[in-house]
């Protein structure tokens, strides 16, 4: 059998011998809910391995560092702070934990948004999220409670592709709730950044890096987990890959067709990055916000030097996402670089160069942002976190009722499923 070999992390992993082929468990999948899950069961004692099909440790919370700044080009803020477990890691794991708050409720000096504008595109938000609660159609789709009078119909689709990672016909009226009525107000950052730390959860532990899994035999008293790099085997495993990876059958594993279902029900959507550096721009007010078209869902929201950074943070989602994804990144960057010098002034023309920017929509072994349940099938996720085998349990944001598309609600699923194979 080939050896597994890890590729060095920043913070350190543990090599992989030639003739550790044997585990009792073994972990599918190096985002958040495949670290939580490995280090739940190291502290336990388990004889457990990580496998991941990348070069690194993060998953959709990957951080970069670009001329000497940490910027996340997936996940950012620890959503929910208050009972955000990512706080506590943080702060043991010497990393700096920043409280300011978002500012995405305001518009900096009100450019192209005025204050009566943005309340009314407050009102008319708060309208919708009545009828989805008080009169929910009975196709659950979000779109069904949009007023189609509404002049601010293309805010909502933009906000939506930023919460939801799509459009609003896209979205289950009942998931969408489940979360809102989870989530608090309070947002917090990590100023070495989400995926470094996600990453170092994972110190000196077991990782098989450039690891693909392709099937997962259960025929035998053992599981056999396959891999273009040898077979690996384990009394049980915990999956948490994707629901794109997953329900496009990467995994090969007979007798698992109703969580293949369910995972084409809680599809990715998209949610890019783009980091702009600033020229002297320090006339901007630091962590300010601005939206760029409050009527188009075509649009991006910035975050203006954050953290007081020479940068632009822009961030698009869904349909605009999509439309970025095909520009490709020097064309999403044209596209943010003239939201901005309508806002700003055309001045700020020469003053803006990318930098760094996601895709995640073609990022192999992910293929997308963060899950939504298709109208109809919030009941999906509780079918991903039921086992079938029960040597297997499947982890990840997409398995949470409540707090999908989060690292924290990813943690809580991978430190659930590890203890319930260790209990």
């Amino acid at each position: 059998m080939p050896a597994l070999r890890l590729v060095a992390e920043p913070f350190g992993l543990t090599r992989v011998g030639t003739r550790m082929s044997e585990w009792d468990i073994v972990v599918i999948g190096g985002g958040a809910a495949g670290v939580a899950a490995l280090r739940t069961l190291a502290d336990a004692g388990a004889k457990a391995l990580l496998v991941e099909a990348s070069d690194r440790l993060g998953g959709r919370a990957c951080t970069v560092h670009v001329e000497g700044m940490p910027l996340d080009l997936g996940a950012g803020w620890l959503h929910s702070a208050q009972h955000n477990p990512w706080v506590g890691i943080a702060q043991k794991s010497g990393f700096t934990v920043d409280r300011t708050l978002p500012r995405w409720r305001e518009q900096w000096r009100e450019l192209g948004f005025s204050k009566a504008e943005q309340q009314a595109a407050r009102d008319a938000y708060a309208a919708f999220d009545r009828r989805m609660r008080d009169a929910p159609p009975a196709s659950d789709r979000a779109s069904d409670a949009l007023d189609p009078e509404s002049e601010w119909n293309g805010y909502l689709e933009a906000i939506s592709g930023f919460i939801n990672s799509v459009g609003n016909a896209e979205v289950s009226i009942a998931d969408y709730l489940a979360y809102e009525d989870a989530a608090t107000e309070t947002d917090w950052r990590c100023e070495q950044g989400y995926g470094a730390l996600v990453s170092r959860h994972a110190a000196d532990l077991p990782v098989a890096l450039a690891t693909p899994v392709t099937a997962i035999d259960r025929s035998g008293r053992r599981l056999r987990i396959e891999t273009p790099r040898g077979t690996l085997t384990a009394n049980k495993a915990i999956v948490t890959v994707s629901t794109n990876v997953l329900a496009g059958d990467a995994i090969a594993m007979r007798g698992m067709d109703d969580i293949y279902h369910a995972a084409a029900c809680l599809p990715l959507g998209l949610a890019d990055k783009l980091f702009l550096a600033l020229d002297q721009g320090g006339e901007l007010d630091a962590d300010a916000h601005l939206l760029g078209d409050p009527r188009n869902a075509i649009t991006a929201a910035y975050t203006l030097r954050p953290f007081g950074r020479p940068v632009v943070e822009c961030m698009f989602g869904g349909e605009s996402a999509r439309e970025m994804e095909a520009r490709g990144l020097d064309g999403a960057a044209d596209f943010a670089i003239e939201e901005l010098c309508g806002l700003l002034g055309s001045q700020w023309r020469k003053r803006l160069r990318l930098i760094a920017g996601s895709t995640w929509g073609r990022a192999d072994y992910i293929l997308g942002g963060y899950s939504h349940a298709l109208p109809g099938r919030a009941a999906a996720r509780r079918t991903l976190a039921t086992p079938i085998d029960e040597r297997i349990r499947f982890a990840g944001e997409a398995v949470s009722e409540t707090e999908f598309s989060t690292v924290h609600g990813a943690y809580r699923t991978g430190v659930a499923a590890a203890k319930a194979l260790i209990g």
